[in-house]
């Protein structure tokens, strides 16, 4: 096993993530930097690197090459981190926000109606 990895597994894919990054920061000592402001600052700039992928993109084409797949990739991962630790230092359990924020969306759009998108072109957002 990778002496990187965190041996005693958590049951879910979330909860083992979590035991990963918290050891990942506690061997630098980055609890001291990791409030939920400097989380939610570094999540930000890591969503943007990842649209800046698609800066001035005209194309607007739904397959991603295979050089843009593997820098969105790295950059998926960079939010996903980030987003997990900031749930995590905030007392927040994502897992279930997410659970609970799926269930308002299906109260808020039900299935069984055409959602079209709002004035301007866009879809309301989640």
């Amino acid at each position: 096993m990778d002496s990187h990895v965190v041996d005693d597994r958590p049951a879910s894919s979330l909860e083992a993530l979590k035991a990963d990054l918290r050891a990942f920061d506690a061997e630098r000592d980055w609890g001291k930097f990791h409030t939920p402001r400097n989380l939610a600052t570094a999540l930000a700039v890591e969503a943007a690197e990842l649209m800046e992928l698609f800066q001035w993109d005209t194309a607007g084409d739904r397959d991603l090459s295979d050089e843009r797949r593997a820098l969105a990739a790295s950059e998926v991962a960079d939010v996903a981190m980030f987003l997990i630790r900031f749930a995590d230092v905030a007392g927040l359990d994502l897992e279930e926000e997410v659970r609970r924020k799926l269930a308002a969306n299906h109260l808020r759009w039900p299935s069984d109606k055409e959602h079209a998108p709002t004035q301007g072109g866009r879809f309301p957002r989640c």
